[in-house]
């Protein structure tokens, strides 16, 4: 099925009270995207149709890295449908089921980026109403990014709910919500608690018989001490979840702004008190404030730092063996070290690497591209074959991504199919541009790669978190280009 002559069906992601999600491929911008479909039983309801217009309009106006962006809309068949940013990877809600509680340090840094966005949507007016687990999707960098705008009101226009109808998911649902009163972000306060305390616990604070029973509970009954479900968690953090989920007002943060820094305070105190931190929340530990920055120990801040400190312990204790040994072989080792020419290794992830096929669109093994970062020359990403040794195409590649943006001044590629030419770009902005001449900015190149090659990057100074290996012609004799390793350094 094609809809609008441009979004071609593959697959159904999911179906819900209002809509179903499908994933498609966009035949006009070569990318995958998620389509979401109104239901057949709610396109004749008027109500319902202009909920289903006003949650793209709302989204539309919105750009942060941690809310899913609104890309169309369309209709067929008198049903109404909405294009989203496709967002490989799992709910949080998903993420809970499998892994049971949440690290601490993760729990808060992914309650910081859902906070983040939140004050992205209030600043516009827009109050997202049902923030839970099942509208929060991890994609494959670890991110958390919100979705799910279906019941966003604007604070600006007139509710579209009768008097006395809950709007949101009773399990997390404040109690002015519970109520049937007017909301404010204090409501996305609330609920965020309630996701913050699921993710700390693995549980939810209350269980009843029925959902007006639980909605009840919110209205009523305190939310239970997270320390007495989850040992470790600290006074100061379980202070922040008890005013999130305060029943009055006048007791709960006022704002997204107050959350936030009392939740980058949490974050580094509790990372200085474990010592050590999950690379989501590495990620945000590098957005904080300088003074809060600072309190966390340097090897957590720095990893490669750390890493290359412990070598150069290691180093200098061998040395001093080999000393007390009587060896004559003194310096023996030295050559090769990690900082040579004052280069310093940037840590990639696991998840780092994309394969990007922006020209034709059927990807490039898109399941071997952690290969390229996984530090073991035996495993290689491969592009497709191209008959006749052309690619036939301006180009095809793969690009990996720094933790965080960076001046990376060397890009080494290692290969088993040397002779191929290559283009280095780089970008900066969340998500990466899915067009090379869309935001890539061309950073190097070189003709007939060796099988071990280096790049010199010249940035200008310029920071970017992307740095795409675009192959532009093929190697002597052969249809496919193979790497390796792809490795950047600052």
């Amino acid at each position: 099925m094609v809809l609008g002559d441009r979004y071609r069906i593959e697959a159904q992601l999911g179906c819900g009270g209002m809509s179903t999600v499908f994933r498609a491929y966009d035949q006009k911008l070569e990318r995958i995207v998620a389509i979401k479909r109104l239901q057949a039983r709610t396109a004749s309801d008027p109500t319902q149709l202009e909920r289903f217009a006003r949650e793209a309009k709302a989204v539309a106006r919105l750009s942060h890295p941690h809310i899913v962006g609104v890309i169309d809309v369309g209709e067929i068949h008198g049903h109404p449908y909405i294009v989203l940013e496709y967002v490989a990877g799992e709910t949080l809600k998903e993420r809970i089921s499998r892994n049971g509680p949440l690290g601490i340090t993760e729990a808060v840094a992914y309650t910081i980026e859902i906070a983040r966005a939140l004050g992205a949507a209030h600043d516009q007016n827009i109050v997202h109403r049902d923030i839970k687990p099942q509208n929060i999707l991890i994609d494959e960098d670890g991110d958390a990014k919100v979705t799910d705008f279906g019941i966003a009101c604007a604070l600006d226009q007139d509710t579209l709910t009768d008097k006395g109808r809950v709007i949101g998911s009773t399990d997390y649902v404040s109690p002015e919500q519970a109520l049937g009163k007017a909301v404010s972000g204090q409501s996305d306060i609330y609920s965020l608690g309630i996701v913050l305390f699921e993710m700390l616990t693995g549980t939810l604070p209350y269980k009843a018989s029925s959902q007006v029973a639980v909605a009840l509970r919110h209205v009523r009954d305190q939310v239970p001490d997270v320390r007495v479900r989850r040992a470790g968690v600290s006074a100061m953090l379980a202070a922040v979840v008890d005013r999130m989920t305060a029943k009055d007002l006048a007791q709960r943060y006022l704002n997204i702004n107050e959350l936030v820094e009392d939740l980058e305070q949490v974050l580094a105190v509790e990372t200085s008190r474990a010592g050590v931190s999950f690379e989501g929340a590495t990620t945000v530990l590098r957005t904080l404030p300088e003074p809060m920055r600072q309190r966390v120990p340097l090897r957590v801040r720095r990893p490669t730092f750390a890493i290359g400190t412990s070598l150069l312990t290691i180093v200098g204790l061998v040395g001093l063996l080999l000393a007390l040994a009587g060896s004559t072989q003194r310096g023996t080792g030295s050559e090769g070290a990690a900082s040579v020419g004052g280069m310093h290794e940037i840590s990639l992830g696991q998840k780092a690497a994309r394969d990007f096929d922006p020209i034709g669109g059927d990807r490039e093994h898109p399941e071997q591209a952690s290969f390229v970062v996984d530090r073991d020359p035996n495993t290689t990403w491969s592009s497709e074959h191209y008959e006749g040794g052309h690619l036939g195409k301006e180009g095809v590649g793969i690009y990996v991504a720094a933790p965080h943006s960076v001046v990376a001044k060397e890009l080494r590629v290692h290969t088993p199919t040397p002779g191929w030419d290559a283009v280095i770009y780089g970008a900066h902005k969340y998500p990466p541009p899915d067009e090379l001449h869309g935001g890539w900015v061309r950073l190097d190149e070189k003709k007939h790669v060796d099988q071990n090659e280096t790049f010199n990057l010249h940035p200008g100074g310029h920071e970017f978190r992307y740095y795409l290996v675009w192959i532009t012609g093929l190697p002597p004799d052969t249809d496919q280009v193979q790497i390796s390793e792809i490795k950047l350094f600052r």
